[in-house]
């Protein structure tokens, strides 16, 4: 379950990192309640997974999922560049989350 709620607290640092696009410097406030509100409950599914999983281990992966997800978010929603080196740089994320999970003794 704690792998499940590091998930979650991940795909929520997404959320955020795009509201807070969208709310354009805290200007916004539809956007900027979303992003404070998906701030805390990503935190709190973080807190939660790390009762079991090690710390390094469960930021690393977070903030992993946080990058990997903010980048694909910036190709597809902001017209950000999706170059090879770019995503090259994705798939050595992406390798790093994964040799985490499996080297991870929970």
């Amino acid at each position: 379950m704690h792998w499940i709620y590091l998930l979650i607290a991940g795909l929520l640092e997404v959320i955020w990192v795009v509201g807070m696009k969208y709310s354009e410097g805290f200007s916004k406030m539809g956007w900027s309640a979303l992003t404070l509100t998906t701030m805390v409950a990503s935190i709190v599914f973080l807190s939660k997974a790390m009762k079991v999983l090690p710390m390094g281990t469960a930021y690393a992966i977070w903030t992993g999922i946080g990058a990997v997800g903010g980048v694909a978010a910036g190709i597809v929603l902001f017209n950000e560049s999706g170059d090879w080196p770019r995503l090259a740089c994705v798939v050595l994320v992406v390798g790093g989350i994964v040799g985490l999970k499996l080297t991870s003794a929970h």
